[in-house]
């Protein structure tokens, strides 16, 4: 109902056009371009502090990580190929 607005139409219209601008203005901005980039590198550093803290919080209590479980779950993958082919190979024996 609001989308076959004229007047709504025109208001989107008018608020997409003025972000687009403020968007091309914060992006010509060297210092805030500098400040962004600054701003999601210290996250990232941070990121990686929090996963190797999780990490070592969960080798204290004992407790496998993510990477651990997935490591795990390769290697049975891994292993189930294997029993796969050695079935496959104990199945065409008995047949001879």
């Amino acid at each position: 109902m609001l989308k076959d607005n004229p007047v709504m139409k025109r208001l989107v219209e008018t608020g997409e056009e003025q972000v687009g601008r403020l968007a091309q203005q914060l992006l010509a901005n060297e210092r805030f371009v500098s400040a962004l980039q600054a701003l999601v590198s210290k996250t990232l550093m941070a990121k990686g502090t929090l996963d190797k803290s999780l990490r070592s919080a969960l080798s204290a209590a004992n407790l496998p990580s993510t990477s651990d479980v997935e490591a795990l779950k390769g290697k049975v993958d891994d292993l189930e190929r294997m029993l796969a082919s050695i079935e496959a190979k104990v199945d065409a024996l008995s047949r001879k």
